[in-house]
């Protein structure tokens, strides 16, 4: 059996590699995508995307279900099944306010790293600086490191999984929540060492942000994030929310709905109180696609552009899934992680996923985002622990199938085609490639001269003549492939330039490949 922490720590190299296909772009030549008619491909998915939420609605015994299809930053779609109050017979509707669970957990993230930005903490900083009831914590052993706001951030800090129990303490003042620290928490494991699911840390970071900028979290989060983002239709208390755009929560028990109380907002909404709507939520889904790609533009977001693509970054790896299928039946293994208050995913096809999941009594909800192609996905449902992301995967699978459409197109860097151009007037032959001047140290210890030409003269002997040189394909600004088209075959190209500048090549290879 392999050992689980060295499969994590191969499975973190692999992902890590892929995501690094993903952040690379030239800021002076952002991606593009390609094809002017992608937003009508994907619009005419939209009736099949209908049919999916409401078969799914019904067959789950959704009372009522909302949905929205955020494309390039535009709120494109939204939809609608069933209702939110079962005795009004109030129709659930884009305007509707969910409670979304902790989907709230990436606000109280997000808030964390605004004040980082700041400089008014750090994230690895002891979380006894600022809550002091925690210096006295016992850890399971002696040599244990102390709760960071990054392990809390990322669900690393050895608190124990507490679901359904930190559902239940919503309300929660402060001083309860202090009182769990004054007496002591028990770990399952020292901090730093795994991946356990926590509203406990979500809810220490609330009082932190309280902490550090005299504000409730509450306040902190809707003066910095949601005012900015013209979010004016989300809340915290149930209670001042509109009495006809409020859903209400419920069960299936013995065939039929019952109504679950809704808790007051408390200590523990920042891991899980936030109420919202369609229309608002699409607003922040745009913030978190709009960090792509990396770029010089200025700042128009409240949280740098940058911090939120540090939000999205696997921090903490914590499973593999091999025999994960679409909902067609393809087979779709992928790896995943925990961000800093979103979850993360990377499909065998190199495909990220972005998003979070929440669910209390009485309400379940998803959102996830895929950054490569620009499009995010949504819904909220008012039953009891409502599986949203399973019709969200299969909406998305869908509407990227159906559309065809494709993701971003990273151009090279002007580094990566001149050597490209270079490397090309030297084939197949090599002559005078040791004087050129484009090649690394190292290059002519680890390549030798006869063997790359006797290789490269047959290769392009059974390719026959050349008829186009592709354009540099990047992996990141300083690695990548062309493709030479041939005859008879194609050629494929593949160099590595160093960190050097101007860089050059350290390392290539070159194949035959089926026209």
């Amino acid at each position: 059996m392999i050992h689980f922490q060295k499969f994590k720590n191969v499975i973190s190299l692999v992902c890590f590699s892929f995501y690094s296909v993903l952040i690379f772009a030239q800021a002076s030549k952002p991606p593009v995508f390609s094809d002017p008619d992608r937003l009508k491909k994907i619009e005419a998915t939209f009736p099949v995307i209908d049919k999916i939420y409401k078969d799914y609605a019904e067959q789950n015994h959704f009372p009522g279900l909302v949905y929205g299809i955020v494309v390039d930053g535009t709120l494109v779609h939204t939809g609608s099944v069933g209702y939110t109050d079962l005795k009004d017979k109030t129709e659930a509707s884009s305007k509707s306010a969910f409670r979304i669970a902790s989907m709230s957990k990436s606000f109280t993230a997000m808030a964390i790293l605004k004040l980082r930005d700041e400089g008014k903490l750090k994230l690895d900083d002891p979380a006894f600086l600022y809550i002091p009831e925690m210096k006295g914590l016992k850890y399971l052993t002696k040599d244990a490191s102390p709760v960071t706001i990054r392990n809390l951030l990322t669900h690393s800090a050895g608190y124990p999984e507490d679901n359904p129990w930190g559902d239940r303490q919503l309300a929660n003042t402060d001083q309860e929540l202090l009182d769990i620290y004054k007496k002591g928490v028990s770990f399952s494991n020292d901090p730093g060492l795994g991946y356990e699911y926590s509203n406990l840390g979500f809810a220490t970071l609330g009082y932190i942000i309280k902490k550090v900028s005299g504000k409730s979290y509450e306040e902190y989060i809707t003066e910095n994030i949601l005012r900015p983002l013209g979010m004016t239709h989300t809340y915290w208390e149930y209670t001042i929310v509109p009495k006809e755009l409020l859903a209400h929560g419920y069960r299936w028990i013995d065939s039929q709905w019952v109504e679950q109380p809704l808790l007051h907002d408390g200590s523990y909404g920042a891991m899980g109180g936030m109420i919202t709507t369609i229309e608002d939520f699409s607003k922040y889904v745009a913030l978190h696609l709009s960090a792509w790609p990396p770029r010089d533009d200025n700042e128009t977001g409240p949280v740098k552009r940058s911090s939120i693509r540090e939000m999205q970054y696997p921090w903490d790896v914590n499973g593999f899934n091999a025999s994960a299928k679409t909902a067609t039946g393809r087979s779709y293994p992928f790896v995943s992680a925990y961000c800093y208050g979103l979850r993360w995913r990377k499909y065998i096809d190199a495909t990220t996923a972005v998003g979070h999941t929440g669910g209390l009594p009485g309400f379940g909800s998803e959102w996830t985002i895929y950054p490569e192609f620009g499009v995010g996905v949504i819904s909220f449902a008012n039953l009891t622990y409502a599986n949203a992301g399973s019709v969200n995967n299969q909406v998305a699978d869908t509407l990227l199938r159906l559309s065809g459409v494709k993701p971003r197109q990273l151009p090279p860097s002007d580094i990566l085609t001149q050597r490209r151009n270079e490397l090309m007037k030297l084939l197949p032959y090599w002559s005078n490639a040791q004087t050129s001047g484009i090649f690394a140290s190292n290059f002519f210890m680890d390549y030798f001269p006869e063997k790359l030409k006797a290789e490269a003269t047959a290769i392009f002997a059974k390719a026959g003549k050349t008829i186009l040189t592709g354009d540099v394909v990047p992996e990141n600004q300083l690695r990548g492939y062309f493709i030479v088209h041939g005859e008879q075959a194609n050629v494929k190209v593949s160099f590595t330039l160093t960190p050097e500048n101007p860089a050059l090549i350290q390392a290539y290879h070159i194949d035959l490949i089926a026209k």
